[in-house]
């Protein structure tokens, strides 16, 4: 079969393209943004790219069109489509009808951290001799010298066999996006996923373009939760009030609670005890920074295993604790996923080391929230605690852009001593006067600056940086190649 993607150089259209080349079909795709490192992935697969959203590429027809969410009523292409009947369909449907259907969904969903779970949990199935299934949105950062894994996680898709009669492939996790399925179908993407599995990371208002309020998400979730059989299983961090709301609205499945332990407050926090007491999953933090810690199981007796790796921040030691009870839930001992963890190498643009000019360090953050801007931060000043840390941020999210988050940005980046906020031309609020204002009511706000330039931003970093400090460049997008031209920058300086 033929299939042409829309769209094809998005994160999970690319992704899905690989998955629809492994299942033997031929596929093109057009996008009007066409770069490395998704159109080197395919175009090495096999699949032919086009620039841009031509009706000359859906002729000669293909059998199926597959229309990712950002092609809107009044394109060429789609008005193309539509007049002359062509057959179509979401990604999220299509990979439903040809890819989930035979298999045991894992599904990850969550306003944060669904990325990076995504991918903790198909390396810990992997490393446990388990061939799932994945497709996460992002690429895996692979430090190992298994051939295996390298093999499996040189892309951010991955097909495994049809369930067999041992159960053990046939499993496929995934990257259970809130955000709509496509101009035509409003829904959720992971609404169409139908898992036996579901981790719910946590849930936050986001996605203000489509969403109305914290309760339009919690519906989309619950029509989520609605699927899920009552012999799967949920898994969700304990004491997390917008998912309890969530599932008040009923629930079917068992649930597995999890929380993170901080061992130095674990004999005189109330809120310790309480969370002990709620939890099934326990992490217990041996190092501050999250870098290492100890998992358990309350309702088994086997022996706890403990967690060393390179990853650090308490919001990864939550995610690495909900990956850790889903694997399990599928078979896999806490001994071999904690061991798994231990090797796991992260994935790009998650406090990803770029750069090190001069015993300055810089790092790519995906960050697109205030919560993920604390969070990250958080984890950096515990972990370069003899550094000085530089925040460089782009609210470049529809809900950033919309200004639905102004109020909490500036004290989303309070831990950082140095924060550079950039304002791009067009901004529909005034990001400077927002953090102007919160600088005057709030002493804890620290040293926050905004410009309107890349070239400024460089030049004052350029000018202001030395031997000993980090610099975390924040955005979920390409921040206009600021990441080599500070590095350029920096080297030449």
């Amino acid at each position: 079969m033929h299939i042409h993607i829309l769209g094809i150089c998005g994160t999970f259209m690319g992704s899905l393209a690989l998955l629809a080349r492994a299942l033997g079909h031929t596929v093109t795709g057009s996008d009007a943004n066409v770069y490395p490192p998704m159109s080197t992935q395919l175009e090495n697969a096999g699949v032919t790219i086009e620039e841009g959203y031509l009706v000359e590429h859906l002729q000669p027809t293909p059998d199926l069109v597959v229309v990712g969410n950002a092609m809107k009523r009044g394109m060429d292409v789609i008005e193309y489509m539509l007049d002359n009947g062509l057959r179509y369909t979401s990604g999220p449907q299509f990979l439903s009808e040809q890819v989930l259907q035979s298999r045991h969904v894992i599904a990850v969903a969550g306003t944060h951290g669904k990325t990076t779970t995504t991918t903790m949990l198909a390396w810990i199935l992997h490393y446990a001799g388990i061939d799932a299934g994945f497709l996460i949105g992002g690429v895996p950062l692979v430090d190992t010298t298994d051939e295996h894994l390298q093999q499996v996680f040189a892309h951010s898709s991955y097909l495994s066999a049809d369930k067999s009669d041992n159960d053990k492939s046939g499993y496929f996790v995934i990257e259970a996006d809130e955000y709509d399925s496509a101009f035509f179908d409003k829904r959720s993407k992971f609404v169409h996923y139908r898992p036996r599995t579901a981790i719910l990371n946590n849930l936050e208002f986001d996605h203000a373009d489509i969403f109305a309020d914290l309760n339009a998400i919690q519906t989309q979730f619950h029509h989520m939760v609605r699927m899920i059989p009552s012999s799967g299983k949920i898994i969700m961090p304990a004491a997390t009030i917008s998912l309890e709301d969530t599932l008040a609205k009923g629930v079917w499945t068992p649930i597995w609670r999890t929380a993170v332990i901080d061992s130095t407050l674990a004999n005189t926090s109330e809120n310790t005890r309480a969370l002990k007491d709620s939890s099934d999953w326990q992490a217990e933090l041996i190092q501050e920074d999250g870098s290492k810690f100890k998992v358990s199981f309350a309702a088994n007796e086997e022996p706890t295993a403990i967690v060393n790796w390179s990853m650090i921040g308490i919001h990864n030691v939550n995610n690495a604790l909900v990956a850790v009870a889903a694997a399990y839930n599928v078979g896999v001992s806490v001994e071999t996923a904690c061991a798994a963890l231990s090797d796991f190498a992260g994935i790009k643009r998650r406090m990803e080391l770029i750069g090190d000019v001069n015993d300055i360090l810089v790092f790519d953050d995906f960050a697109h929230h205030p919560t993920a801007i604390t969070t990250t931060l958080d984890g950096a000043k515990k972990k370069l605690a003899d550094r000085r840390i530089w925040a460089i941020i782009e609210p470049r999210s529809n809900t950033m852009k919309m200004g639905i988050h102004q109020d909490s940005l500036a004290q989303s980046a309070a831990l950082a001593d140095y924060t550079l906020w950039y304002e791009p031309t067009g901004l529909e609020w005034g990001l400077k006067e927002v953090i102007e204002q919160a600088k005057v009511t709030s002493d804890a706000i620290g040293n926050q600056q905004v410009l309107s330039s890349i070239d400024d931003i460089i030049e004052h970093i350029s000018s202001h940086a030395k031997a000993g400090d980090a610099i975390v460049v924040m955005s979920n997008g390409g921040f206009e190649g600021i990441h080599q031209r500070l590095l350029t920058a920096l080297h030449n300086g």
